[in-house]
Formats: C-alpha cells, structure tokens, sequence
C-alpha cells in the first residue's frame, strides 16, 4: 500500500494579535514543535483515524466511509464531540475544493503526530488543517475560509520554517519571510498559563466591540513592529512589547496579564496570540523564570528551545 507523509509547523503570533484580522502586520515566527500526518491506503472504504499526542499516546480516534458525503454530515449532527465536529468541518471544505479527494472508492489510514501537548496552544487546529490541504491538494487558506475562519497567519507558519511578517489585503494572505535573531534571546522566555484559550471565541469577543481609534492603535502597533525587529538590545525591546500590551488592552477592553497575574514581575511580559491563556512571553534570566515556577507555572520553554 502507498504510504504518504505530510507535515506543518506551530505558530506563535508575537505581534498585532487581534488587529491581524483586520488588515494589520504582524511578526509571526513557526514553532521547531509541529504535527506530522502519515497517509496509508488500505483495502476497505472506511477513513480510519488515529491521533497521537507528543508522548505517542491516543487521545482520539475514529472511522466512517471515506466516500459517503452524507456520512460525513450525519456525523456531525449526530456526534457532541468538537473534535471530530472539526475533523469533519476540514474534510467536508477539502471535498469542496477538490471533488477529486476521498472520491475513488479507496479506504485509508491516517495517522497524525503531535510533537507538542496539544493543550499549548500552538497550531494543532491549524498545523492539522495545513496537512489536510496538503493531502488534498487544495490551497490551504481557502480550506480555513471554508472551514473554521481566522486571520490565517497560523497557516502561514505551519508552512514556513523562519519568521514571517503576515497581513491580509482583501482577505487575501501576503507572506514575506524577514530575519529575526534578536542578540538578547538569551533572555526570552515562553511561559505557559496552564489553560488553554479559544481561538474562536477570542476572535467572536474581538469582533463584537465596537474599534475606537483603530487607525490610530494599528499605526501604532505597524511602528512597534517595525521597531522589534530593528532592537538590538533587551531595554527596548521590552519598552516595546509593554506598549504593545497596553495598546490591545485598551482595543479590546481586558487587562493585561502582567496587571492580572504578576503585578509585582520586575521585567515585561507580552500575551501572544488570544488573550486570557496559551504562552505569554516573558524577559528575564533563567534563574529569574523561579518567579514564575513558584507561582505554579512549570512550562517555561527557552527562545532557542521554540524557535529556529
């Protein structure tokens, strides 16, 4: 039997969360940790679906007729678990797509591989999504559109392996792959808040405010990324992310998370991505992450460690 292999990278939005929606840049960099895709043919007509977590362990599985549209849309009705409800939302975009794809009478085996815990917040919606459209051979921003939505800049990721600086212009992704090797990494640090946050809701709660001084906010967010990626030292960089923080907190109405959590941190930390859980991003040396480990956030993971 024909074996296929497929694979994308995670994400993580460093700057313009929230305003990426809207036509703004923003720095995103691809995780090294993403999720593999394996494709087998098998002799039966059922699509039989397994996935593995980061520690090869099953934590979903699932079969149904590979060619039966109906199938795929009793499914979703009959079936409460979102999971799967996604699954079949990806399937049933790439069949619209490409009426090619699960159409031949053949039956499969799929295997997918997360090589981080998929409560982390770093793609696996999206890093799934990628390697589905490549399988299907479709173009994977309108497999998002038909799909589940977004800005789409985690697509970009999970098909480049350096940093991109991401904005849509009439919808449309435009992609340019820029240098970013800041000389202070040393003293960047990913920490995790122990919950994970909804992509969709995030966008839902962003989308029912009403944009005060948008134009004004997304200057100045434009100027703060320009800056990052000409900083050469952590002082301005920090001052950056801080206004950074400041200026989504007044657009969408919420706190930030160093006001929330760590009022009394003594360096700056920045959300990434939907505020209120996944990573922030924290300055600080590595005997300085005890801060953190003693408040009960164990998962620090070091720049180097997450990005290329």
């Amino acid at each position: 039997m024909s074996k296929q292999f497929f694979y994308s990278h995670g994400k993580l939005l460093i700057t313009g969360e929230y305003l990426v929606l809207d036509g703004v840049a923003a720095l995103a960099i691809p995780t090294k940790l993403g999720q593999h895709l394996t494709v087998e043919e098998n002799d039966t007509n059922q699509l039989v679906w397994k996935s593995l977590d980061e520690q090869d362990n099953c934590w979903f599985e699932t079969s149904f007729n590979s060619t039966d549209e109906k199938t795929f849309l009793l499914t979703k009705e009959k079936e409460e678990n979102p999971v799967l409800a996604t699954l079949i939302d990806i399937l049933n975009a790439a069949k619209e797509l490409n009426s090619d794809f699960l159409s031949k009478g053949k039956g499969y085996t799929i295997e997918t591989k997360l090589e981080f815990n998929r409560h982390w917040g770093l793609g696996s919606s999206s890093t799934l999504l990628s390697n589905i459209a490549q399988w299907a051979m479709v173009d994977p921003f309108e497999l998002l559109e038909k799909s589940f939505g977004g800005s789409g800049y985690d697509i970009a990721c999970a098909q480049h392996d350096i940093p991109i600086i991401y904005k849509r212009i009439n919808s449309k992704p435009v992609i340019k792959e820029i240098t970013f090797d800041p000389p202070y990494k040393t003293d960047l640090f990913f920490v995790y808040l122990n919950q994970k946050q909804s992509s969709k809701e995030s966008i839902k709660h962003y989308q029912s405010l009403p944009l005060k001084d948008f134009d004004k906010a997304a200057a100045s967010i434009k100027e703060i990324t320009n800056s990052i990626l000409e900083c050469t030292t952590i002082e301005v960089f920090e001052d950056l992310i801080t206004r950074h923080e400041q200026i989504i907190s007044d657009i969408i109405k919420t706190t930030t998370v160093k006001s929330r959590l760590f009022p009394d941190y003594h360096k700056a930390i920045k959300s990434l991505g939907g505020w209120g859980g996944d990573f922030i991003l924290v300055t600080g040396t590595a005997s300085e992450m005890d801060y953190f480990r003693l408040k009960g956030y164990l998962t620090i993971i070091p720049y180097d460690e997450m990005i290329f």
